[in-house]
């Protein structure tokens, strides 16, 4: 029986450690090939990962081709203002289906949980039309409102009212009687307690955020104000799609959001685990 077992370890091992080759490797492939001449991309080993010669002249000419610290800049923005909003407007909604009483509650959440139902293609023309109909085309407004009030506010504030009804009771009618108001109880207790789930979000919504292409594709025309993957797409038609070059331009876009995601890891996995144990 502890042979058998042993064997089934090993092969559920042996077959995590092939996934996990077949998922990584394209990401270290590219990160050398950002290191690697054009000529070696094309004609060298696709399993030699080792750049010969070492380079960092795709970095030099990337930087010169394109305005990347712009690029960075405007990804940054609509990365930070657009989530930092939508979670506060969550978290508010979040509390009220959590804690509040009132008529109608329940079903007006389901109908909410049934937006997160419908694909984004969906509702793109009717955001276009929206955004020229304000005047927001090709303007700052136009990537950070739609971002806040979005599909993906529904699944914050989801995520959210799990986080709160996972919050003790006794510590928001403490407050209460204690003379703290609805919104103190919603800023004093019940958001530093739920500061897993916050971290959760952020996270999520930097990433999406920062990895957005088609939306400002679609509503962006300024060169100045294009996000880093739209910018991206310059290299394609201007560097006659050079690989050496597009690696390079992915790995620098690509670094903000492992750096954001190793300095928050640990608030990113227990908000995953936590927020889902709360009750109806």
């Amino acid at each position: 029986m502890k042979r058998a077992r042993s064997v089934g370890a090993i092969v559920l091992y042996a077959v995590l450690l092939a996934m996990t080759v077949v998922m990584i490797y394209p990401f270290v492939w590219s990160l050398t090939a950002s290191f690697k001449t054009v000529q070696q991309i094309y004609n060298g080993n696709p399993l030699d990962l080792i750049p010969n010669p070492f380079t960092f002249a795709n970095y030099r000419r990337v930087l010169t081709l394109l305005p990347f610290g712009r690029f960075l800049a405007n990804s940054l923005l609509l990365s930070t203002v657009g989530p930092a909003v939508s979670i506060i407007v969550a978290s508010l909604a979040a509390y009220a289906f959590a804690r509040l009483q009132f008529r109608g509650r329940d079903t007006v959440f389901m109908l909410l949980l049934g937006v997160m139902m419908l694909p984004g293609h969906v509702t793109l023309i009717p955001r276009y039309a929206l955004m020229r109909v304000f005047g927001w085309i090709n303007s700052y407004k136009a990537l950070i409102i739609p971002s806040i009030f979005g599909a993906s506010l529904v699944f914050k504030i989801f995520f959210m009212r799990q986080s709160f009804l996972a919050i003790p009771k006794e510590l928001e009618e403490a407050a209460l009687i204690d003379g703290c108001s609805q919104y103190g109880v919603w800023w004093h207790i019940m958001m530093p307690n739920s500061k897993p789930a916050l971290a959760t979000l952020a996270i999520i919504g930097f990433k999406t955020e920062w990895n957005s292409f088609l939306w400002p594709n679609v509503v962006i025309n300024d060169f100045m104000k294009m996000p880093i993957q739209v910018g991206l797409t310059y290299l394609q038609s201007n560097a006659q799609s050079s690989w050496d070059l597009l690696m390079a331009g992915a790995t620098i876009a690509i670094v903000p959001v492992i750096v954001i995601f190793i300095c928050f890891q640990r608030y990113f996995m227990a908000g995953a685990l936590t927020s889902g144990l709360g009750g109806r």
